[in-house]
């Protein structure tokens, strides 16, 4: 058990370079470093930490290209990364950390093209997302995947604001140092109408990780009240 929650946890930690190259919006870079994991994976077809590696590397070029507004890279990310992940997932069924990456890449795919994706993503990335949470119920980055998905789901499809709110105080409750939680639970309150609250999530989110460059966009969107 202490084993599998040690895989858990470094899996979950993503390699510093492509974290530094997601919060600096560095695409240049994030391409290489996608290119990179990619040639290794196919080198290593039956290795799931390579086939994870490069599902990672595909999700966060995606969030940058969403973030950029460009629809079209991060639809390309995406579809790359789901490929990579399945085969993660197959190779490795009991690993939470690869379902929730799944359906975290399944659930990029449906801004990137919201019709497509709703109709052939949406589904799979809620029982990905879901099989993670069961997988692994202590994950933080479960409950902030399942939160996004409830940010971007309406009411009555089954989501809405107040859950993934909900989702978001879990991932602190489990790790009061996850920024990227702190990030989703501004935006959710700032969604919810909550401005002063989100400002503070917000404001917490950069405290701990003072380079992402998103968090200072949406710090600035945010209205005082």
């Amino acid at each position: 058990m202490v084993a599998s929650l040690l895989l858990a946890a470094s899996l979950a930690a993503a390699p510093p370079a492509l974290e530094t190259a997601r919060d600096l919006q560095d695409r240049a870079a994030l391409a290489k470093l996608l290119a990179e994991a990619a040639a290794a994976a196919a080198r290593a077809p039956k290795d799931a930490r390579a086939q994870y590696e490069a599902a990672l590397a595909a999700s966060y070029f995606a969030e940058v290209a969403l973030e950029l507004r460009d629809r079209k890279q991060a639809q390309q990310a995406s579809e790359e990364g789901i490929r990579f992940a399945e085969r993660a997932v197959a190779l490795q069924p009991a690993s939470g950390e690869f379902y929730r990456l799944l359906g975290t890449l399944c659930g990029q795919v449906i801004p990137a093209n919201p019709i497509v994706g709703a109709l052939n993503y949406g589904k799979r990335a809620r029982e990905a997302i879901g099989k993670a949470v069961e997988l692994d119920p202590r994950s933080p980055a479960a409950y902030l995947a399942r939160g996004v998905g409830n940010y971007y789901l309406p009411p009555a499809l089954g989501g809405g604001t107040e859950l993934a709110i909900a989702d978001f105080r879990r991932a602190i409750e489990l790790d009061a140092r996850n920024a990227e939680a702190y990030l989703w639970l501004g935006l959710g309150l700032r969604k919810a109408g909550r401005n002063g609250e989100a400002r503070q999530a917000l404001e917490k989110s950069l405290a701990i990780n003072p380079r992402r460059v998103w968090v200072k966009q949406q710090l600035e969107k945010t209205p005082p009240q």
